[in-house]
């Protein structure tokens, strides 16, 4: 399969050199595809023959060896305390052949350490439970040595050893117990009240497919032409005026936005469907997706946080959903689902994080006031910033009544007040809980001994109202997939004092976690 694989790759390949060059220089003909794609499929095939035989790989007892390369030999050993999950996914083609793909996440790096493509579905189970049981037994060991030792020297540890009646539920056979299945009216509601950025790929390749070269529109398809007609728009690009554009582009954007969200539904009903989560020791297992099937497992031990996530139609319906962040990739992460519950009702949700991590619900402290005024004169200046492209607009074109763009400052209030009421923070006992966000509210909650680092900001305007934000850094190498954790618009003497208080309640969890045989989180959610 993957001869097959890199042999249609060299074949497609002479087609887009030999078009371009072609277009490019005289020399170049369109026929040297029809002898030059049968060389590329053969030299594709030898590579993808060489690269099989050419790579290896073997659990043993302290790391998980992989060997490849063709022309230039990688060899890597993956110590089992650096594993963060091991997910298995499977395409439709390779359901169809009985094979899987292993990817073995592990902690300093948002790449997947190794992958183990084209296994046998039996090998692929196999692999992940004997790296969960090798894995657990590693932290076993550690939590052995750590409580061996004089409390001086475990005081400086800063390794979260694992429980001691950790066990994996496979090694006697047993399935892991399902804490959560995604129904399929809640998957339903799940695809269409959520948006992803990432479908506005699918209509571009539309437009690629439907574009009519014959008719003079080379980058517009004719059915945007038909949309936009009946509002004012253009017949053709060529000697259209600026109004008559204006309405091609608006018209051109609401279908854009109609077919993206179209295809973030589609996608996320293929990605999440059968989403099921399971315990199996500590570590959380998982299944989902329709065409493209996944599986794999997170240690309860290595979650850096966990998030609850809402946007405004969930919080109307009352939904919610809860993710965890692990230091080997994060939340929509593209190698895995880091989502423990993708769609819940609130409550349930809410009550699933204060299982999981022990945090009791707690009152909020918002920002001063001040921020709330902070964010008004913000918000003001984009207005202002609407206004004057307005008005530049009507200098160059058609469009007379500038002025009515004014009226995006009514919004402008609102805007500020929103985005202060969205913001709080709550310095517990063992926790750190930071909520932030309108259009996606994050409510983040972080143990202690999962910081690493804790650094205030402050900005030009800051420093003029004598205001930080507090940024609460954890191992995830996925962080900027929703920003660091942040307290935004806090009073600098308060930041000063949360920054204090983080740093002695981290050294004391840290004591803490030296002397027990806690993993911190708790797997029994439900």
């Amino acid at each position: 399969m993957l001869a097959l694989q890199r042999g249609v790759t060299g074949f497609s390949m002479p087609f887009f050199f030999v078009m371009i060059s072609a277009s490019v220089v005289d020399f170049v003909a369109i026929g040297w595809v029809f002898w030059l794609a049968p060389i590329g499929f053969v030299a594709g095939a030898g590579y993808g023959l060489a690269h099989y035989y050419r790579f290896g790989y073997a659990v043993t007892a302290d790391t998980v060896d992989v060997s490849s390369g063709v022309f230039s030999r990688r060899s890597r050993e993956i110590p089992y305390r650096r594993i963060q999950n091991v997910d298995v996914s499977q395409g439709l083609l390779q359901r169809v052949l009985g094979v899987a793909v292993v990817s073995i996440e592990t902690a300093g790096g948002g790449d997947t350490e190794a992958t183990l493509r084209f296994v046998s579905e039996d090998e692929a189970d196999w692999i992940r439970a004997e790296i969960r049981r090798l894995t657990a037994a590693t932290a076993e060991s550690t939590a052995d040595s750590d409580a061996d030792r004089p409390a001086s020297a475990a005081e400086s540890v800063p390794a979260s050893p694992a429980a001691s009646t950790r066990r994996d539920r496979s090694e006697d056979g047993t399935a892991p117990t399902q804490l959560f299945e995604l129904e399929a009216g809640e998957l339903l509601l799940y695809a269409l009240s959520s948006f992803r950025w990432g479908a506005a790929v699918f209509p571009l390749v539309l437009v690629l497919f439907l574009t009519d070269a014959d008719s003079g529109t080379n980058l517009v398809p004719a059915f945007v032409f038909d949309a936009a007609r009946p509002f004012g728009g253009p017949a053709t690009l060529e000697g259209a005026a600026v109004g008559p554009l204006l309405v091609l582009i608006a018209v051109s954007l609401v279908q854009w936005s109609v077919f993206t969200y179209v295809s973030s539904a589609v996608y996320t009903i293929a990605s999440y469907y059968g989403f099921r989560l399971g315990r199996a020791g500590d570590d959380f297992v998982y299944e989902r997706g329709l065409l493209q099937r996944y599986s794999g497992s997170i240690p309860a031990d290595k979650v850096q946080s966990v998030t609850i996530a809402e946007n405004p139609l969930q919080r109307l319906l009352g939904y919610a959903g809860l993710w965890v962040e692990t230091a080997g990739y994060g939340p929509d992460s593209g190698d895995g689902s880091q989502a423990t519950v993708p769609m819940a009702r609130r409550d349930r949700v809410s009550r699933f994080a204060e299982n999981l991590t022990g945090a009791k619900p707690s009152r909020f402290q918002s920002p001063p006031p001040l921020a709330r005024r902070r964010y008004l004169v913000r918000y003001a200046l984009i207005g202002c910033v609407v206004v004057a492209a307005a008005f530049g607009l009507a200098r160059v074109s058609a469009l007379e009544r500038w002025y009515l763009a004014a009226v995006v400052f009514v919004a402008v209030p609102p805007a500020a007040h929103l985005r202060y009421a969205n913001l709080g923070y709550v310095v517990g006992d063992d926790h750190l809980v930071i909520r932030t966000g309108f259009w996606k509210r994050r409510t983040t909650v972080i143990p202690y001994y999962r910081i690493q680092t804790v650094a205030t900001r402050r900005s030009v305007f800051q420093r003029r109202l004598e205001l930080a934000s507090l940024t609460v850094d954890t191992a995830s190498s996925r962080t900027f997939v929703w920003g660091t954790p942040t307290i935004y618009d806090i009073d600098l003497e308060t930041a000063r004092e949360i920054h204090g208080t983080g740093r002695e309640r981290l050294q004391s969890a840290l004591r803490d976690r030296a002397r027990t045989d806690d993993i911190g989180l708790s797997v029994d959610f439900t």
